[in-house]
């Protein structure tokens, strides 16, 4: 009895034994390998925040280790000092509502007209022959060198500042726009002619749709565009806004409040690039890209 309860108690041992190394020989024959992926990995939320975290930790570094002079750039807790100081007085906050007016109304008329002018221009060949000759001769003058042509036209008012904003803006919003819509497939288009769609319902359900991604990306570009202009603009005998603030500061020798003022132009483009980024990802939940 009890060699046979040895027995039984040795094979109970063995066989698992046995099975895992007969598993370990089959596995990889009878089993395919994993494939491997080539995309890229579902993006972290907050992972745009990496670049700016690190150049803050550079600034940080080198302000403690002296490398950075604080006579040059000032250190980050000045910096964020004179801004609290600047919120306090009121000036901060009353400076940045008048840029960002600038700026949004800017992006409404750049934005209008660069869709219109983008449509007219793809949707019909006399509107190319028109339209996209000119924005190409406008593409090959700076913007910068049409302020001073600008300032005749409309003055040193509010009307030129928005002016110069709104046509850094329509150049992006144009070019992506009008790209997008020679691009739709000629499928689409036989389809639509197919079921015999009218002018408005081919707009709105083949060519609106099939623009929407080079539009937003348009977007992207005339968004930061806006921005750009508007540091040129307010340098510009403004008498209020961020740049006002900066240029006022440069004549005072103020280093930490010109830091504050480019400090709020970076915060204002990564916000509105997230904002655009996010309507993005939610206009084009239908599309599978590299990076999803």
């Amino acid at each position: 009895m009890n060699a046979q309860t040895s027995t039984l108690l040795s094979a109970a041992v063995e066989l698992p034994r046995r099975a895992q190394e007969t598993l370990e020989w089959v596995a990889p024959a009878a089993m395919p390998p994993a494939r491997r992926r080539l995309g890229i990995a579902a993006p972290d939320p907050l992972g745009w925040l990496l670049g700016p975290a690190l150049l803050v930790l550079v600034w940080t570094l080198g302000s403690m280790s002296g490398v950075i002079d604080a006579r040059v750039l000032p250190a980050p807790w000045a910096t964020v000092e004179t801004a609290a100081d600047l919120l306090r007085q009121g000036r901060l906050q009353s400076n940045l509502l008048i840029s960002a007016w600038r700026a949004a109304q800017g992006l409404f008329f750049g934005v209008g007209a660069g869709v219109v002018v983008a449509l007219a221009a793809g949707l019909s060949l006399a509107g190319g022959y028109v339209f996209d000759g000119l924005v190409q001769v406008k593409r090959a003058i700076p913007t910068l060198a049409l302020i001073p042509l600008v300032i005749l036209w409309f003055g040193i008012g509010e009307t030129m500042k928005v002016t110069v904003i709104a046509i850094s803006v329509f150049i992006p919003i144009y070019l992506n726009t009008h790209t997008a819509l020679r691009g739709i497939e000629i499928r689409y288009v036989e389809l639509a002619e197919t079921l015999d769609l009218s002018r408005w319902a081919f707009i709105r359900q083949v060519v609106l749709p099939g623009a929407l991604p080079g539009f937003l990306l348009g977007l992207r570009f005339a968004v930061m565009a806006a921005w750009l202009a508007l540091v040129v603009v307010e340098q510009l005998n403004a008498t209020s806004g961020i740049g006002y603030m900066i240029n006022l500061a440069r004549t005072y020798a103020q280093s930490d409040v010109i830091v504050v003022g480019l400090v709020v132009y970076a915060l204002l483009g990564l916000a509105s690039d997230l904002a655009v980024r996010t309507l993005e990802a939610r206009a084009l939940t239908w599309r599978r890209t590299f990076a999803k």
